[in-house]
């Protein structure tokens, strides 16, 4: 794949940056070399590699999956003016 000067500052113009001319010339280069090494790593057989979360093998941390409340409704309501069995108490608003 590669990139023309276009293909360039329409990339710019959709995500809002200010590209002159000759930075655009510039980043023409700079992306086709980019693309390039992309490709190169396309050429690599990794059949029968498993994919992984990190280089070094771990498992991911679970916990029970239980329903509860929290336990924290008197933590949330503790700073509210005016509250009653854990619910913000607030003036009527509508008659």
């Amino acid at each position: 794949m590669s990139v023309d000067l276009l293909t360039v500052k329409r990339v710019a113009r959709l995500a809002r940056i200010a590209v002159s001319e000759e930075d655009a010339e510039r980043m023409t280069g700079e992306l086709n070399a980019i693309l390039g090494f992309v490709e190169q790593l396309n050429e690599v057989d990794v059949s029968g590699v498993e994919p992984m979360t990190s280089v070094t093998p771990m498992e991911m941390k679970k916990r029970q999956d239980v329903v509860t409340d929290g336990s924290k409704a008197a933590d949330i309501v503790a700073n509210a003016p005016a509250t009653e069995e854990n619910f913000f108490l607030v003036p009527k608003v509508v008659e």
